[in-house]
């Protein structure tokens, strides 16, 4: 087991209102799998991929990641969990501007338990693999979009993690640059990562494996493609 939900529900409430982002969702990822989650804007598909990210619980239902029940785990041992496991790619790159291309980078390295030679190497791996290592010194604001976006992959990837969560990765970008970015998420799964990524481009959704559907917050269809 991987990537698992139970029965899992979301409600946010205020002093007036009461809002189930998710209802009852049931979902099953392999290691290795490529997973695309469509629906219409406000029908939960952001509240799911931050679930599965451990940015935010459920309010009831079980999560299982990796095997291990992490729903009700406390906010110090799921962000040792995520530091470990998963990377994140957002459709506005979050970038410091006041950093490098290479600080930027590093920056996903520093909370964890390894040697600065040994960051630098990594660093130098990532920034290799996105060919992007010309840009090492350059700050966010001199690249293009596709570029930047290039360097939020980069960071996501140099902690080698097992899952890959994507929200809305080329929503900023024009074509050419989304179909480049879709191009590393697709090399990124070949080579074993697990991604699971938040898109409304039906398009880019084909580039995955399987596309859930999600309305109301609920999951109303699955589709599987054959392997290419």
């Amino acid at each position: 087991m991987f990537l698992k939900l139970e029965n899992l529900t979301k409600v946010y409430r205020t002093d007036e209102v009461e809002t189930t982002a998710l209802n009852q969702v049931d979902i099953d990822i392999k290691e290795g799998e490529f997973v695309a989650i469509m629906g219409p804007s406000g029908c939960g598909k952001s509240t799911l991929l931050n679930i599965v990210g451990m940015l935010d619980g459920p309010s009831s239902g079980k999560y299982f990641f990796r095997g291990e029940e992490v729903g009700s785990y406390s906010e110090a041992r799921l962000a040792r969990i995520r530091k470990q496991n998963i990377g994140f790619v957002f459709q506005s790159f979050n970038l410091i501007d006041e950093l490098t291309v290479e600080s930027n980078i590093e920056l996903a390295l520093l909370y964890h338990s390894i040697s600065a030679a040994e960051r630098k190497a990594r660093v130098r791996e990532a920034m290799d693999r996105m060919q992007i290592a010309h840009r090492a010194g350059h700050f966010p604001g001199a690249l293009s979009g596709g570029q930047q976006q290039r360097v939020a992959i980069a960071r996501a990837v140099v902690s080698r993690p097992a899952l890959i969560l994507a929200d809305e990765p080329t929503g900023n970008l024009d074509s050419h640059h989304g179909a480049e970015v879709m191009k590393l998420l697709r090399q990124l799964n070949a080579d074993g990562t697990t991604i699971v990524m938040v898109t409304h481009s039906t398009s880019h959704a084909d580039c995955a494996r399987r596309t859930i559907n999600l309305f109301d917050g609920r999951v109303v269809t699955e589709n599987l493609r054959a392997a290419s």
